[in-house]
């Protein structure tokens, strides 16, 4: 008898088989992957012109690359425009910035290890969030917004 092991397989996430969420104030979600042991998750995000997000640090390291637009993090002097990649380092605060100027949806496909700690002004924690989590947060706006339950994303 042949044993498979799925850990050993190729997955394959498409994109017909992840919808776009509306996840409100000009962001558009997609999950990609979701590994809860190894506290990894893969996200793809989609920016309108305007948008900036909460201050935040990642507990762990983040990789992004830029598939269309520009953005930038309010802490440093560089845009990030399409084909451009970012290594964050664990422990970074920054505040993610899409130019109101913009001509176009800002895309970033962002790897991310460990919890996004979302900051206050003062720099407390008001908001904890993880791939689990934002798995959860994505299935339920499929649902709500008549797409059904994801099936494409990768679960480990």
């Amino acid at each position: 008898m042949t044993t498979i092991d799925l850990n050993n397989v190729v997955r394959h996430a498409g994109a017909d088989d992840l919808p776009w969420v509306d996840a409100s104030g000009g962001i558009w979600l997609k999950v990609l992957r979701v590994d809860a042991a190894s506290g990894i998750w893969v996200v793809q995000n989609r920016f309108e012109p305007g948008v900036r997000l909460q201050t935040h640090r990642h507990t762990g390291p983040v990789d992004g690359f830029t598939i269309s637009g520009r953005w930038h993090y309010l802490e440093y002097d560089f845009y990030s425009t399409a084909g451009s990649y970012i290594r964050e380092p664990a422990g970074s605060v920054h505040t993610l910035d899409v130019p109101a100027d913009n001509e176009g949806i800002t895309e970033v496909l962002f790897v991310m290890e460990g919890v996004n700690l979302d900051l206050a002004p003062d720099g407390s924690v008001e908001n904890v969030v993880d791939g689990t989590l934002t798995l959860a947060a994505y299935e339920a706006l499929a649902e709500a917004q008549g797409f059904g339950r994801p099936t494409g994303v990768i679960v480990g």
